[in-house]
């Protein structure tokens, strides 16, 4: 794909997007420092939610963790670990909140979808219509173990369950007529016929059921998904409204996966206006372009301290390193001949340890890197870094060239890690005739400009109307 060809999809008007990702089990986020404060207390996720609100932000999205994370069969107490319940606790914030979405993560291998659907249909009620779902899947024994189910989902299988559980959701959230409530001076509480019983029936979820909610005002919660492989991206043409993509900091890889995600999802019968692209990234700014790299070097060793960089090059070691000196060289030896836990995440699951730990030398030895050093450099997330105007400039090329819509911004402190992008960067994108100046809907939907989604039953008034 070539850089010239972004003019096929070029949105000379299009406003950034943005939302934030309150994370949870993660070392990026600084825990240390004094100006981070709990994850799970609810005033912590009070002050995100509002500022991001402030700022306008989209939405307010949760992550999920069904398991503690832990290395050589210890817990890990190293990361940060919180993530209350996303449902419960957005459910909370959406009695704070007037305008932000509010995403949860929920995973649709150990959730059924008569319990799910419901739930994330009482969210998007009760906020007046600003729910989103974020659908991951499972596959591992480990977070099986939870369940009582290890295993029991054949990796093959896990997008197969997860579309057959939208599309089990979606019938549901259907299951009521847009207007399915009469008009207060009805004889009845419902229109007849308002109210349709759903069977579905599929190879893993058989339900009859006649839905118990109404739909809210923007019909159903708004679907996020991040898979990156091709059948994830496919997955993601089929049923998404939002992809969270690893493709944001890079003008040609985010504009490859734009591409790419416009023909899958052509290819889907799907327009190109029905899904929108939010890499997760992360944003550090300074007020002076002499302060960026300092700033930055302070957000990096805030997230790898000495302790967490051992950690992870135990991952691939294969054996406890806490005796070696973080700020030295690498093992010299070679790792132990097992695989790579996943205890700790599968981002290094299935590789050979042997072959990371050679590129990680030649790569150390070519730039004279510590453990520590090393450790930032190969697992550092990719990020908008720089003063607020050259952060703004670029965002907005990225978006108005069709690359990006906007940013899932993962705050690397909180609850004040939105401050600077709220009364700094925004600013910035506002006078460009970039950003929203106010909220002009109130839904989720409306929020991210997705076109409306109606029921799949014909409104009852209106074909009253027709007759």
């Amino acid at each position: 794909m070539t850089r010239s060809s972004s003019n096929d999809y070029a949105r000379p008007d299009a406003n950034v997007h943005f939302g934030v990702f309150f994370q949870g089990v993660n070392h990026n986020t600084i825990w240390s420092d004094p100006a981070s404060a709990s994850q799970i207390d609810f005033e912590t996720f009070r002050r995100v939610a509002l500022t991001a609100e402030r700022g306008l932000f989209d939405a307010f999205f949760l992550g999920e963790g069904l398991r503690l994370r832990e290395q050589q069969g210890k817990i890990l107490d190293l990361d940060i670990a919180g993530r209350p319940d996303a449902i419960t606790q957005l459910a909370a914030l959406a009695g704070i909140t007037s305008k932000i979405g509010l995403v949860a993560t929920q995973n649709s291998t150990y959730n059924e979808p008569a319990d799910l659907a419901r739930r994330l249909s009482g969210l998007d009620l009760l906020s007046g219509g600003r729910a989103g779902w974020n659908v991951v899947t499972t596959d591992n024994a480990w977070t099986g173990e939870n369940f009582r189910r290890g295993g029991f989902l054949d990796h093959a299988l896990r997008y197969q369950r997860a579309g057959e559980f939208i599309d089990t959701a979606r019938a549901i959230w259907d299951g009521w007529s847009d207007d399915a409530i009469a008009d207060a001076d009805s004889a009845r509480w419902s229109r007849e016929g308002a109210i349709n019983h759903v069977s579905q029936s599929s190879s893993q979820f058989d339900i009859s059921l006649r839905p118990t909610l109404p739909r809210s005002r923007q019909g159903h919660p708004v679907l996020f998904q991040a898979g990156d492989s091709s059948q994830g991206r496919d997955f993601g043409a089929n049923y998404a409204d939002v992809i969270f993509s690893a493709h944001g900091s890079d003008f040609d890889d985010a504009l490859a996966f734009a591409t790419d995600m416009r023909s899958r999802l052509r290819a889907a019968g799907r327009a190109a206006g029905e899904l929108r692209i939010l890499p997760g990234s992360e944003v550090v700014l300074a007020e002076k372009e002499s302060e960026v790299e300092d700033k930055l070097r302070w957000v990096r060793e805030g997230q790898y301290s000495g302790a967490t960089a051992l950690s992870l090059v135990e991952q691939v070691w294969g054996r406890d390193l806490s005796h070696l000196d973080p700020d030295g060289p690498l093992p010299t030896d070679d790792p132990v001949a097992a695989p790579i836990s996943v205890t700790r995440g599968a981002a290094r699951d299935g590789k050979d340890p042997h072959a990371i730990a050679a590129q990680w030398r030649a790569l150390a030895e070519a730039k004279n890197l510590s453990i520590r050093q090393l450790a930032i450099e190969t697992s550092a997330r990719s990020g908008w870094i720089g003063t607020p105007a050259q952060v703004a400039e670029r965002l907005i090329h990225f978006v108005r060239s069709g690359a990006i819509d906007g940013l899932n911004i993962s705050p690397y402190i909180v609850p004040g890690g939105l401050d600077d992008i709220v009364d700094l960067l925004i600013p910035e994108l506002q006078e460009r005739g970039a950003y929203r100046t106010r909220y002009t809907g109130s839904t989720l939907r409306e929020h991210l400009e997705l076109p409306p989604v109606r029921s799949r039953h014909h409104s009852v008034g209106a074909d009253a109307e027709a007759g």
